[in-house]
């Protein structure tokens, strides 16, 4: 695991008490710059340089009915993500960061042309309702799977690394994961997913329950076995950049509901590579601020998204760079000859 710098960070901080405003004026801002500062080991740490990686995978549970949508979605939102039609895809090129795009575990056919990363562990998790999503081994294959697309990004120049999901069914994986690593109830936490109505939200209350107590009789007990039991192929995709980043030591910035659950389940594999992670936005989906709040992590801005994609976390971008900028470039009282405050 990278080591943090807390010399750079008091330095850093000592810095923000020098610049030409009233002390604590740029809010969190000055916290950001101060907190990237500790992590790069620089006083004036370099503009974040972002990279994206949108995992995707299916959801045996879609077949109980718990989305809006069917899993068919998922191959065909793929392909929309390789012709640049997508959120992430526009978001992507506004910040100018490398994208790409992975099958973990879409259930459809792909073609093998498609320019994306082909590299499916299995077509779909089990129906994690009744079995357990994935064994093991296909579980450490795709945490595997996301280690090596965050040393790929790093490779292209990224020094802020943002997992995005697609997965037709992965809220109500995700609900289970917030649920193992919070203790809180299913009711507490499902939301309504791609726009589910209260009757199918009340369904999926249930089959979230009845997941979590067949994972318990099975055993799950850590961050490897939860993830195996009730998450999904692209989550545990997620888990793995987030574990990268860190043994990189790089930042990265998390999106929503679904990477919130992702880091829940990292964090219980290895607890210090919390350190190395920010939270872009808070989610409308219901249990997104809890998993938050296990976490540690106040969101950075809150504008009602429920998209995915990693494009809450892209949104975000902009306002991290300019919080370095703001650290970077601004003058000292010193500098600009002005009086500092009595």
């Amino acid at each position: 695991m990278a080591v943090l710098h807390p010399d750079a960070g008091l330095a850093a901080r000592q810095r923000q008490s020098q610049l030409t405003k009233p002390a604590g004026s740029l809010g969190r801002l000055e916290a950001l710059a101060c907190w990237l500062a500790e992590r790069s080991g620089q006083v004036c740490p370099p503009l974040p340089q972002p990279g994206i990686a949108v995992f995707a995978g299916d959801h045996g549970v879609a077949a109980d009915g718990v989305s809006a949508f069917p899993s068919a979605v998922t191959a065909e939102m793929v392909k929309n993500f390789t012709r640049g039609g997508a959120a992430i895809n526009v978001l992507a090129r506004a910040i100018a960061a490398p994208l790409e795009v992975v099958d973990v575990g879409v259930a459809s056919p792909l073609p093998a042309e498609l320019p994306i990363v082909h590299a499916r562990v299995r077509a779909g998790t089990g129906n994690l309702r009744t079995e357990a999503a994935m064994s093991l081994d296909e579980c450490r294959q795709a945490l595997a799977i996301g280690r090596a697309s965050a040393r790929r990004l790093h490779a292209q120049g990224a020094t802020l690394l943002i997992a995005g999901d697609m997965g037709i069914g992965n809220t109500t994986a995700s609900a289970c994961l917030v649920c193992a690593f919070t203790g809180a109830t299913p009711e507490d936490i499902v939301g309504l997913g791609t726009g589910i109505d209260d009757a199918r939200r009340a369904h999926k209350v249930t089959v979230v329950s009845e997941a979590l107590a067949r994972a318990q009789t099975a055993g799950a007990h850590d961050g490897e076995s939860w993830l195996a039991q009730v998450g999904g192929l692209e989550i545990a995709a997620m888990a793995g950049l987030l574990l990268e980043a860190a043994a990189l030591g790089i930042p990265a910035l998390l999106d929503g509901f679904i990477a919130t659950a992702a880091a829940l389940a990292a964090r219980a594999i290895e607890p210090a590579a919390a350190d190395w992670w920010l939270a872009s936005h808070r989610s409308q989906e219901q249990g997104h601020l809890r998993a938050l709040t296990a976490l540690g992590l106040t969101p950075l801005i809150d504008l009602e998204l429920r998209l995915g994609e990693g494009s809450g976390a892209a949104l975000a971008v902009p306002l991290i760079q300019m919080a370095v900028r703001l650290h970077n470039e601004m003058a000292t009282f010193a500098e600009a000859g002005v009086s500092g405050a009595a």
